[in-house]
């Protein structure tokens, strides 16, 4: 039998690493829930649909990059590649719509076949929030404006530059696929086979192209900005205002997109440097299309994504687990009134750690080892007199605490 090791594009979560995890998630949550964002965690999988209808058939995702399978009841299903088009799902299933408008958050493992490498897996995890059924550039702001506090909250923040652009509306972009299609289509033999295809079903998402031969072709097309209508260009210009009114600074970048038809008016990136090739840490916008597009009633939509390993990834430090009191009975005499007294104030909200055996030299280098704030030593003797001897950890100063008041001084 070989030597069992994780499957490529996967990695066990646990110290260090786990820590640093844990601390984005809790970050998040918590400043989401000040802006009044609902928790919600939708399954890992779906039904295959969900995502070729949500992210279109020819993105790289669907047609690449999905982990898909025929179940035993013959049903297509699909691992998560994304958290936004389950969410929209149950909106529909759920009957939500009708307590519009919804703000959801939410977290967890999402699937992809890429190839690995730093900053990128094929299991990772993801942050994400929705506004759904608000079609105010309001709620553009406070989308963006969340991910601006949770990163700075992170310590981030300062380390990333905020990219916006504005995909108009459905008039705009009608205007400019036929201008993306016209100076494409007069350069058919300089696109990768990719592009060609998308170029009949999808032309914007040339412009997303990794392909270098694409990339010089895209420099030259057609600028979206000259394609907006006035419509398009006061949603965005309120966008920019209520940035520019909370001190999130911004910059433009016209060639940010997204390609499919339901994605409209504001996208947005907050990148960096400091990964590398992998630079994006949070990204989204607009889709008022997409719940309708699923089967569902006509609502607006904004969010964004954000990788939780690359958010960890940029942590200045690691945050640390909680110092514990040691528990060291003398002998295997006390190690029941230990048990219970480590169980005592557990309950009263102190983290504790016990050895399951040892002497005591063995015990307290162990407490050491934990990082404990204080030692509580038990003999025979302290059982009797009703006091325990209690080691400060750090200075060394020993002193006896009756067990009644034990709780008050540790904490």
């Amino acid at each position: 039998m070989s030597k069992l090791q994780p499957v490529r594009g996967t990695h066990d979560l646990y110290g260090d690493d786990m820590r640093r995890h844990r601390h984005v998630v809790e970050v998040a949550r918590d400043i989401a829930s000040r802006y009044m964002f609902e928790e919600i965690i939708p399954p890992i999988f779906e039904f295959t649909d969900v995502f070729a209808r949500s992210m279109g058939e020819t993105s790289d995702v669907v047609s690449k990059e999905m982990y898909s399978m025929t179940d035993k009841g013959g049903e297509n299903i699909t691992l998560r590649p994304e958290l936004t088009a389950g969410l929209c799902r149950a909106v529909i299933s759920e009957g939500m719509a009708q307590n519009a408008p919804l703000k959801f958050f939410s977290h967890g493992p999402v699937f992809r076949y890429e190839r690995p490498q730093k900053g990128r897996q094929r299991q990772f995890h993801q942050i994400d929030v929705e506004i759904i059924g608000v079609e105010s550039p309001v709620a553009d702001v406070e989308s963006i404006s969340l991910g601006a506090r949770i990163l700075d909250a992170l310590g981030i923040f300062r380390r990333c530059t905020l990219e916006i652009n504005t995909l108009g509306d459905m008039e705009s972009r009608k205007n400019y696929r036929g201008a993306l299609v016209k100076y494409f289509t007069s350069h058919k033999d300089q696109l990768s086979e990719d592009s060609l295809k998308r170029l009949e079903k999808n032309p914007m998402r040339i412009l997303d192209s990794k392909d270098e031969g694409d990339k010089r072709l895209v420099a030259s097309a057609p600028d979206f900005s000259e394609y907006l209508n006035e419509p398009s260009k006061d949603f965005f210009a309120k966008v920019k205002d209520g940035l520019t009114a909370v001190n999130i600074p911004f910059k433009i970048n016209t060639r940010l997109v997204r390609g499919l038809d339901y994605y409209c008016h504001t996208a947005f990136e907050f990148i960096t440097s400091d990964l590398g090739a992998q630079g994006t840490v949070m990204g989204g916008g607009r889709y008022d299309g997409l719940i309708e597009s699923l089967g569902g009633p006509k609502l607006a939509g904004i969010g964004w994504g954000a990788g939780i390993e690359r958010l960890a990834m940029l942590l200045e430090y690691v945050p640390m687990m909680a110092r514990p009191v040691a528990i060291v009975p003398v002998s295997e005499n006390e190690q029941a009134f230990a048990a219970t007294l480590a169980d005592d104030l557990r309950r009263a909200g102190i983290a504790v750690d016990m050895g399951y055996s040892g002497n005591v030299g063995k015990r307290m280098k162990r407490a050491g080892d934990r990082n404990a704030r204080f030692a509580v030593i038990i003999g025979g003797d302290e059982i009797k007199s009703g006091q325990a001897q209690v080691r400060n950890m750090d200075s060394g100063e020993e002193k006896k605490i009756a067990f009644n008041q034990l709780q008050h001084f540790l904490k």
